[in-house]
């Protein structure tokens, strides 16, 4: 696991957020060191995505500070971000239904990247993919699609890929095997923010994780740690 002597990645300290002249976050403090699997838990409308929407950009009304390998990126524009290497893979999808598999996941690059090892490395972690690569993208599964939602945010070869829901609406088998295909992204070094209701398959896998409640953080800590919390058991875990 990375130390935490150095300066983390990705550092929220004191973010509040609107949504018009309403608060739905409040003085929320995370950060995510280099390397980490990080995962943040809670309720629907607890705020989780209003919250990575604000880091990505899309959230424009909000204060405090979000740093990014060090620089302030609060207010900055989501392509800018995204140069940085800032990737989101979006709970509702997002995908072009009616363009190819392939033609889907090109659009994800940037400017600079290696298509052939960005292709190569997707198709490795999701092999149907690569079989169905001239298919269009509207005729996949939800777990396919889900798969080509990822690989596409992989194909800028992000430093930093934050996951809002991946396993909404999800059948356990493929929840299990998108799970594991994250899983896979850690022991390759990606650093990943994870947001999930899942939280026992998101304990399981990350390294640490925050719970948020009503717009505010009310536990933190390793994951093991908060599997055996027992509020968590309680409202999360059925125990």
């Amino acid at each position: 696991m990375p130390s935490e002597n150095f300066a983390p990645m990705l550092s929220v300290s004191g973010l509040n957020v609107f949504h018009a002249n309403l608060q739905v976050v409040w003085d929320l403090n995370l950060h995510v060191n280099k390397g980490e699997l990080v995962t943040l838990i809670g309720p629907n409308g607890a705020g989780k995505t209003t919250t990575v929407e604000t880091i990505v950009g899309l959230n424009k009304k909000a204060t405090g500070f979000i740093t990014f390998l060090g620089e302030n990126i609060l207010g900055m524009h989501p392509y800018d971000l995204f140069d940085k290497g800032l990737a989101l893979v979006p709970e509702k999808r997002e995908i072009f239904p009616k363009m190819p598999v392939v033609e889907n996941l090109m659009l994800g690059a940037r400017d600079d990247t290696d298509y052939s090892a960005a292709l190569k490395h997707v198709y490795k972690l999701f092999p149907i993919l690569q079989e169905r690569e001239r298919q269009m993208a509207g005729t996949l599964s939800g777990g396919e699609q889900q798969m080509l939602t990822i690989g596409r945010a992989l194909m800028s070869n992000p430093k930093l890929l934050i996951l809002d829901e991946p396993s909404t609406g999800l059948s356990p088998l493929l929840v299990g095997q998108v799970f594991r295909s994250l899983e896979q992204l850690g022991r390759e070094g990606i650093t990943v923010l994870l947001l999930e209701q899942n939280v026992r398959h998101a304990l399981n896998m990350c390294h640490r994780g925050y719970v948020l409640e009503n717009g505010r953080i009310i536990k933190e800590g390793k994951a093991k740690e908060l599997m055996h919390d027992p509020h968590i058991q309680k409202a999360y875990l059925g125990f």
